[in-house]
């Protein structure tokens, strides 16, 4: 047997998150089935991070253990030709004995993203959160700016995430925007060292409401501090957000 990380990518739209389940379709038991078909032996893979139902990757990082002989590139090539057109394998490559995706990672990198303004990107509509309303960026920015570094994230935390510790190190946190169409395309971009359940989209969703007026930018860190779910802000929509790459 032999240990391998492979990185995939995946539109998350028509997809149950990654995790297999027994009454829907996702990305891990499409992934495992063409593993099965091309090595001819059932394949169990574990990936960085359980992306949810509506859910993109552009890095996600697998790990799993096969007897195959094929080379990576050739196991690379024939997955990609059982798989559907919204899962691709990227890259295939010998990892240490015992690499788990999951484990020995030190650092995950979400991007989110949103379009303000009357008129939708319809090609992008998958991958782009559209609200119909101006968003203030500079008072999102200033609101954001103390989330990075170590802190306890329960406040942005749904109930359900399988920790020892709500403490996290958001080690890089911008945003950009810049005009599009007759409104503005923003861009969120997060490092850290691991994300609680449904963190960056809560974050992102109580940064929108900074962004609308309804709340100060002080009341994000006024939200950290309190170290409780329902001092912040609503969970952004799942089909805005990104998972970019995974370090090890």
């Amino acid at each position: 047997m032999r240990s391998l990380k492979l990185t995939v990518a995946y539109d998350g739209t028509a997809y149950g998150g990654w995790q297999r389940q027994a009454n829907r379709v996702t990305i891990q038991s499409e992934l495992e089935t063409a593993l099965r078909r091309v090595t001819g032996e059932p394949v169990k893979t574990v990936a960085s991070g359980r992306t949810d139902a509506g859910v993109h990757a552009e890095g996600q990082v697998v790990s799993l253990a096969t007897s195959t002989r094929l080379t990576n590139d050739t196991l690379r090539r024939a997955v990609n030709a059982c798989l559907p057109e919204a899962i691709c394998v990227l890259d295939v490559q010998t990892a240490p004995d015992r690499f788990h995706a999951i484990r020995d990672a030190i650092r995950k990198r979400y991007r989110y993203e949103i379009q303000t303004g009357p008129l939708r990107d319809v090609p992008r509509r998958a991958f782009v959160w559209h609200v119909w309303y101006p968003l203030d960026v500079a008072a999102m920015r200033a609101a954001a700016e103390c989330l990075v570094g170590r802190h306890d994230f329960s406040s942005f935390e749904t109930a359900g995430s399988p920790r020892k510790t709500a403490e996290r190190h958001v080690t890089r946190l911008e945003l950009e925007s810049g005009p599009f169409l007759e409104g503005e395309r923003i861009r969120f971009d997060i490092e850290a060292d691991g994300f609680l359940y449904n963190m960056v989209r809560n974050i992102v969703g109580s940064l929108v409401e900074v962004g609308r007026g309804r709340r100060r930018p002080s009341w994000i860190e006024e939200s950290l501090k309190a170290r409780d779910r329902r001092a912040a802000g609503t969970t952004a929509p799942p089909h805005g957000l990104c998972l970019m790459g995974v370090d090890y």
